[in-house]
């Protein structure tokens, strides 16, 4: 599994837009000029299985939502190797990671052995850059579709994220 979370923004003054308790529990979004959405997203190289949550922000208690719910999807008696960057949410000391979790951090400066690097340059390449959003609705609505139409095509998935070196790891 591979791991990071990307961010796009409404580029004038919000309306007031609200998140359903359900779909982002005590994540606020943000009140300033700018709204933002991240896609926090997981995939499975092999395979092109992909697992991803719309949030308002970055942070510990975001990533903690995450990893508890991407950990609630995965199969009983399964573990996940979850590879990601080292961003400040990703190995903040009050980090909950499941016990069927494991961080595995690239080292610094290196995006280019990150798999899901390329999923966001196809989901902005193909659906949301060069768009303007009017409203933070908007900005949900768009991170959604891109998500949910990538997610449903495993095939793609896996021509995008299976790096050669995943394979070798792998066996």
């Amino acid at each position: 599994m591979a791991l990071t979370e990307r961010l796009w923004q409404a580029r004038h003054p919000p309306r007031y837009a609200a998140l359903t308790p359900s779909a982002s529990p005590n994540l606020p979004h943000s009140s300033g000029r700018f709204q933002s959405a991240y896609i926090f997203a997981a995939v499975e190289p092999e395979t092109g299985s992909a697992f991803g949550l719309v949030l308002p922000r970055v942070s510990t208690e975001a990533m903690n939502l995450f990893l508890a719910q991407f950990a609630a999807t995965r199969e009983p008696d399964t573990h996940a190797v979850v590879v990601l960057d080292g961003a400040g949410w990703h190995i903040a000391k009050d980090l909950r990671v499941p016990d069927t979790v494991t961080l595995v951090r690239l080292p610094a400066y290196s995006p280019e052995l990150n798999p899901v690097e390329r999923i966001w340059l196809y989901l902005r390449e193909r659906f949301l850059s060069a768009r303007v959003f009017h409203d933070y609705e908007a900005i949900l609505d768009a991170c959604c579709t891109a998500w949910n139409a990538l997610a449903a095509e495993p095939g793609h998935i896996r021509s995008l994220a299976n790096f050669p070196y995943i394979a070798r790891v792998s066996a």
